[in-house]
C-alpha cells in the first residue's frame, strides 16, 4: 500500500468513528499534490506541510503508543503547529504528555437553511456580482490585505487562487465580488460540498472599504446564493477570541456547538 492510499483509508476510517476529518483542505491538497512529508506506521500517519502537523490512528488500534511513537518521529522537524479536529480527547492527552500547549480554538458554525434570510441590501454605488477571471489579481489583493495578519488565509497568492479554483467544486458564480467605481472592495467565496451542505468559505473587505457594512452584505449574498441552491445547512469557520465576528454570524442565525471546535496546539 502506497503512503496516499494509507494515509486516505485512516484519514476515512477516523471520519467515520469520530465525525470529524483528521486532514482539512489544505492538508488534502498537500497530499494530493506530493508537496506534504509523511511518515506512517501500519495504523496510522503523520503528515507535515508548511509548518502544519495532522496526525491520526486508525480506531481500531488506538491506546497502544501508535501516536505517541509518531510524534516522537516528527518532533525535531522546526516549529509545528498540530491540529485536532474536532478537539478529540486522545489529542488533548498526548499534547499534555509531551509538552504542547493548545494555542487557538478555531469554531465550526452552523446554520439550518430553513431559517429565514434577511433581505439583500446592497449599498448605493456598489455592485455585488459573480467573480470572473480579470478579477484574480484584485481578489488576492483585497485578502492579503483583509487577512494579513491571519496565518493560513492571509498566504494566499495567484498559484494558490488557481489551486484552490482547480478543485471539483469551485463554481465561479458562487465567488461573489462587491465593487464600486474604485473597484473590488471585498468578496465572499462560498463553496457547495454536496447537495445538502454549503459553506462561508472566505469572506474578506478591504481595510480601506471597512466600516460600510460591506461585509453583512456579501454574507447575505453568498447566503442567499447557497440558499437558492436548495442546501439544508450552511457552516463557517471562525476564530474562536474574534467576538464581533461571532456576534454577526449569531444574529445571522448561525451556533456553534463545543464539538465542532478544532484545536491548534504548539510546543512549549
Amino acid at each position: 500500500m502506497g503512503e496516499r492510499t494509507q494515509v486516505e483509508e485512516v484519514a476515512r476510517a477516523c471520519a467515520a468513528a469520530d465525525g470529524t476529518d483528521p486532514l482539512d483542505e489544505a492538508a488534502h491538497m498537500a497530499l494530493a499534490d506530493g508537496t506534504a512529508t509523511v511518515v506512517t506506521e501500519p495504523h496510522g500517519f503523520a503528515l507535515l506541510h508548511d509548518g502544519d502537523l495532522s496526525l491520526a490512528v486508525h480506531p481500531d488500534h488506538r491506546g497502544r503508543g501508535a501516536g505517541a511513537g509518531l510524534l516522537a518521529r516528527v518532533a525535531h522537524d522546526g516549529d509545528l503547529a498540530a491540529w485536532s479536529h474536532g478537539d478529540h480527547p486522545a489529542a488533548a492527552r498526548l499534547a499534555e504528555q509531551h509538552g504542547w500547549d493548545r494555542v487557538r480554538d478555531l469554531w465550526v458554525m452552523r446554520r439550518d437553511a430553513a431559517l429565514d434570510l434577511p433581505p439583500l441590501l446592497v449599498p448605493g454605488g456598489v455592485r455585488v456580482r459573480a467573480y470572473v477571471d480579470s478579477d484574480a489579481e484584485a481578489v488576492v489583493a483585497v485578502n492579503a490585505a483583509a487577512f494579513a495578519h491571519h496565518p493560513e488565509q492571509g498566504s494566499m497568492d495567484l498559484d494558490n487562487l488557481a489551486r484552490r479554483m482547480a478543485e471539483p467544486w469551485f463554481d465561479p458564480a458562487g465567488l461573489l465580488v462587491a465593487e464600486d467605481a474604485t473597484g473590488v472592495l471585498g468578496f465572499h467565496w462560498t463553496k457547495q460540498h454536496d447537495a445538502s451542505l454549503g459553506e462561508v468559505y472566505v469572506v474578506g473587505v478591504s481595510p480601506a472599504a471597512q466600516g460600510r457594512g460591506l461585509g453583512k452584505v456579501l454574507t447575505l449574498a453568498g447566503l442567499h446564493h447557497l440558499h437558492g441552491l436548495g442546501v439544508s445547512e450552511v457552516l463557517l469557520y471562525v476564530e474562536a477570541d474574534n467576538a464581533p465576528a461571532v456576534a454577526v454570524y449569531s444574529r445571522l442565525g448561525f451556533t456553534h456547538a463545543d464539538a465542532d471546535t478544532h484545536v491548534q496546539y504548539r510546543r512549549r
